[in-house]
């Protein structure tokens, strides 16, 4: 009976995460034109002053994507909004 508790709370965990980074993939950050979006050297700029470090950034479907690690050291993957550098998520 244990073992069947353990392996249902097991799945339950693996299909929230497996839910978790389908919804933060592929969905749009802003619906503003991309003449009004910050580059991505001001959207690095914005979260560094927030404690990250940066290891690699793009623009993607209307949202920036960065890989960083936090003040922790936690490695983590940022979403931003590209008009003002609005953290939208993170992974």
């Amino acid at each position: 009976m244990r073992k069947i508790v353990l392996l249902t709370t097991a799945a339950t965990l693996l299909i929230g995460a497996t839910a978790a980074k389908a919804d933060s993939w592929g969905k749009p950050c802003t619906a503003a034109p991309e003449s009004q979006w910050l580059t991505v050297k001001a959207l690095q700029a914005k979260l560094e002053e927030q404690g990250y470090t940066i290891r690699k950034g793009k623009l993607k479907k209307a949202c920036g994507e960065f890989y960083a690690t936090d003040k922790a050291g936690t490695e983590v993957e940022v979403f931003v909004d590209p008009t003002n550098g609005t953290i939208v998520g993170k992974l």
